[in-house]
């Protein structure tokens, strides 16, 4: 079995955060997103769907808007975090709902974690990671290598 190599990479001051919300916890995230409204003007945002949509109405501001989440969204935004275009996940997920896609929220997670980008699964996380002084300035952070996994595999 072999190790993962790290190597560093910078987030940048300004980041791309991607907002996902399940169906019960979507106007949670609406209401936390219009209280940090802000704070998320000054990022480039990114959002699953219906999600997208509902923050684009309620904030006034730009949604990158994916497909919905069961519909691929979620392994939209993992695909765009493997590729190191989003920098932070908000996730308000249902802990108290079973999800029809729950595998693919379980994938969009473990990637997120892979690739070490902070991550929010409710609104006192999300705030502390929006009240970080990280927020508005670059940061070194690790990440795989994976030049260095492609030349193991051979």
């Amino acid at each position: 079995m072999s190790r993962i190599s790290f190597t560093t990479a910078t987030l940048p001051a300004r980041k791309r955060i991607a907002l996902v919300a399940h169906d019960h916890c979507k106007q949670y995230l609406l209401d936390w997103s219009e209280r940090q409204r802000d704070r998320l003007a000054r990022h480039h945002l990114l959002a699953t769907g219906t999600t997208g949509q509902l923050l684009g109405q309620r904030l006034q501001l730009p949604i990158e808007s994916m497909i919905s989440g069961p519909l691929g969204g979620d392994q939209q935004l993992g695909a765009r975090i493997a590729e190191r275009r989003v920098d932070m996940l908000v996730f308000f997920w249902d802990p108290f709902e079973p999800q029809p896609h729950d595998p693919d929220i379980k994938a969009l997670l473990r990637v997120a974690a892979v690739w070490n980008i902070p991550v929010a699964c409710n609104e006192s996380s999300a705030d502390y990671l929006l009240a970080s002084t990280l927020m508005e300035q670059a940061h070194d952070y690790r990440i795989p290598d994976y030049d260095s996994y492609l030349q193991g595999r051979r």
